[in-house]
């Protein structure tokens, strides 16, 4: 299941951006071969919101494009036989996400879609801490995106 909150009121959301979010959740678990249902939740908020959770998860005291909160990490995870994985938590900034495809040139559905690709790849273990990690990451955020028609 995938369940899409929108907390913000500065950026009008209708339901393409919606089918976008449920198309690269799903495209990103089909790409990773996923076994099963999962559950995913997508958070839209303002930058206010995400520079609090921010500062509150993470120590760093400025808005961000978008936070992951996987719940297949740590040891308390346990999982319910013919029950969906629950995932975990993505947060994405859309007054992030527009400053951001206006600099980068693409649409505003292009860099949410992003984002959520993004979001997604971290809630299944991936990381972009080394160059190695960063470049496996893009490639894979790309490969979603390409096969939703979302190019720069």
């Amino acid at each position: 299941m995938i369940d899409i909150d929108n907390r913000q009121d500065i950026i009008p959301v209708g339901p393409g951006l919606n089918q976008i979010i449920e198309g690269v959740v799903r495209e990103t678990l089909a790409l990773e071969n996923f076994p099963g249902e999962a559950d995913v939740s997508v958070s839209l908020v303002n930058d206010e919101e995400i520079k609090e959770l921010n500062r509150v998860y993470r120590g760093v005291d400025s808005p961000t494009d978008v936070l992951s909160f996987s719940m297949l990490e740590g040891e308390d995870n346990v999982q319910i036989l013919d029950m969906p994985v629950m995932l975990g938590d993505i947060v994405i900034s859309l007054e992030r996400a527009l400053h951001q495809s206006e600099e980068y040139g693409h649409s505003f559905e292009r860099e949410v879609g992003y984002l959520a690709a993004h979001g997604m790849l971290h809630l299944l273990g991936y990381d972009h801490i080394t160059d190695e990690d960063r470049e496996v990451m893009r490639i894979k955020e790309e490969s979603v995106l390409d096969k939703l028609g979302l190019r720069r």
